[in-house]
């Protein structure tokens, strides 16, 4: 899946420009929050599929320049950790999924809407019941800050 993912953090200047991630690349940074720490070799050993060496390493270097990954040089290899967690990621790209459909025409802002609830609803109730309280408290932290 390609998606685009903004970093917004003040810190890290690299991580405000759009991000677009490839498949090899997800599947990457999957690698890197999974086990930690990891050299190329270490990567290309934990792949489900056989990849050059050097295409694991030129990936791991285009992390790198996007700012997704730290590197240290250790002996006569780098090594990669993760500079954001799989956490923060997945809220991030989240985060622009839904500020595109919210940025489009309102037709979009309806279907958002309408597939978030049925999805929510079809997945778990409780669920459901947490989203109503979280618009709940938005709507009041709305309310205050209007006052």
């Amino acid at each position: 899946m390609h998606s685009a993912v903004r970093f917004d953090s003040g810190s890290d200047a690299i991580l405000s420009q759009g991000l677009s991630l490839g498949p090899l690349e997800i599947e990457v940074m999957e690698k890197m929050w999974r086990f930690g720490p990891s050299n190329v070799r270490d990567v290309v050993g934990r792949l489900e599929r056989a990849l050059a060496y050097t295409t694991v390493m030129t990936t791991l270097d285009r992390l790198f320049k996007k700012g997704l990954l730290n590197r240290e040089m250790t002996d006569r290899a780098f090594v990669y950790t993760a500079k954001v967690s799989k956490e923060e990621f997945d809220r991030r790209r989240a985060g622009d999924i839904m500020a595109g459909f919210l940025a489009g025409p309102e037709e979009s802002r309806h279907l958002l809407l309408s597939c978030l609830v049925d999805a929510v609803g079809k997945h778990d109730a409780m669920l459901l019941d947490e989203l109503e309280k979280k618009i709940q408290r938005k709507r009041e932290e709305l309310s205050k800050d209007s006052k």
